[in-house]
């Protein structure tokens, strides 16, 4: 797809000893970790490369609305390494308190977000959706922000009744 940048011929599957030279945007960590997504109805599909221990959560008031929830949990693809593999998601610009502009994506069909980046032509990265990752159950959040805004109840849900299924 033009546009998106493919992964290396070296990737393969699970956590990959990083390739980025120290002068890239990628200094966190020392393994890189392959993941694909997709959304809800799977006409969107993607591959990319991510930290895992960059996932963050955001509380802010957009990510609520945005989300339909009480939060948002995301991951940055690394550089150059997200790859759009079917479909082509509806892009909306948002404008932030800051006056950044983001363009979050999701699908046309269920509505699901996908990611959120700069809004230009290959973006050097990609907010990825924890949710539509086929590995999330192994990605762990390390920080959360706007936590001025976060409901209150969201920051412990130890006291919530639990239930395997829908009661």
């Amino acid at each position: 797809m033009r546009g998106y940048r493919p992964l290396p011929e070296t990737a393969k599957q699970g956590i990959l000893p990083s390739t980025r030279s120290a002068s890239s945007e990628y200094r966190q960590g020392e393994m890189a970790m392959k993941v694909s997504g997709r959304c809800h109805c799977g006409q969107i599909s993607f591959e990319a490369e991510i930290d895992p221990t960059q996932v963050r959560i955001c509380h802010c008031t957009d990510c609520q609305t945005l989300t339909g929830s009480a939060f948002r949990t995301t991951v940055p693809s690394l550089p150059g390494s997200f790859v759009l593999r079917s479909g082509i998601p509806k892009i909306y610009i948002k404008t932030a308190e800051s006056g950044n502009r983001r363009a979050h994506a999701f699908c046309h069909e269920c509505g699901t977000p996908v990611y959120a980046a700069a809004p230009v032509a290959n973006p050097p990265s990609y907010g990825l959706r924890v949710g539509t990752l086929d590995r999330r159950a192994e990605l762990r959040p390390t920080r959360q922000g706007w936590c001025r805004s976060a409901l209150p109840w969201s920051m412990d849900l130890t006291g919530v009744k639990r239930f395997e299924r829908q009661p």
